[in-house]
């Protein structure tokens, strides 16, 4: 059947969050914390491995205490941001919860994420072909200011966040309720994502499903362009 209607992704997909050490630079610079290169390089790197950063890596080992939090963070805002500052803690940062407070909110800021080279290109291609688009996200806040501010928002036509609908990917009821957001049965509309395991639930629906990698944004020129030809 026909694909006449899409959803994508958004962290991993659509756009990609800065690197840890960027992040953690912002932040300090923004605070006016002095510190030296070796001992912002040692930091960067024990929240990148504890997975501190929101659309970055996961983490390498969760808290026992963090766990209930971790399992609810898109689901709900309070439950997301205690599990990342709560991997933040972790990482024993030497600045205090001032700077805890400031990477949990700069996650969010438009000038922490950076769109795929083809993200523009592609929702332009599909809004001039009159193909309605998605954005199906697993996430504990709202994105629409970060794509709003990358000229992103006006090629999207539908948003279903898993913090506003109460359910999360891989439950085929967050891809039946884009669905039927844009007017399309299943069949007839693409996923798109990043997660083999979390973006492939679109198939239990009788959605069809392409797979990107979660690379940096850099690296990743090209691979949206490719569902450019998945209409027939």
């Amino acid at each position: 059947m026909t694909v006449k209607g899409y959803m994508f992704d958004f962290s991993g997909t659509l756009m990609r969050v800065e690197p840890t050490a960027d992040w953690l630079d912002a932040v300090l610079d923004d605070l006016g914390i002095e510190a030296t290169a070796r001992e912002r390089a040692g930091c960067a790197a024990r929240l990148e491995r504890l997975g501190a950063l929101p659309g970055g890596v996961s983490p390498s080992v969760l808290p026992d205490r963090l766990r209930p939090s971790w399992e609810r963070r898109d689901l709900d805002p309070g439950s997301h941001r205690a599990a990342y500052v709560g991997l933040m803690r972790e990482a024993d940062l030497p600045w205090g919860e001032e700077v805890l407070d400031a990477l949990y909110a700069r996650h969010m800021t438009p000038a922490a994420w950076h769109p795929y080279p083809d993200t523009a290109e592609v929702l332009g291609e599909l809004r001039r072909r009159g193909a309605p688009v998605a954005v199906v996200s697993n996430i504990g806040w709202d994105l629409r200011p970060v794509l709003r501010e990358h000229r992103l928002y006006d090629l999207v036509d539908v948003f279903v966040l898993s913090y506003e609908s109460g359910v999360q990917k891989p439950d085929p009821k967050i891809f039946q309720s884009a669905c039927e957001a844009l007017g399309l049965p299943a069949a007839q509309v693409l996923m798109v994502g990043d997660d083999r395991v979390a973006d492939a639930g679109a198939e239990r629906l009788g959605c069809r499903v392409r797979f990107v990698d979660h690379l940096p944004a850099h690296a990743r020129p090209d691979a949206l362009r490719a569902i450019l030809d998945s209409a027939d």
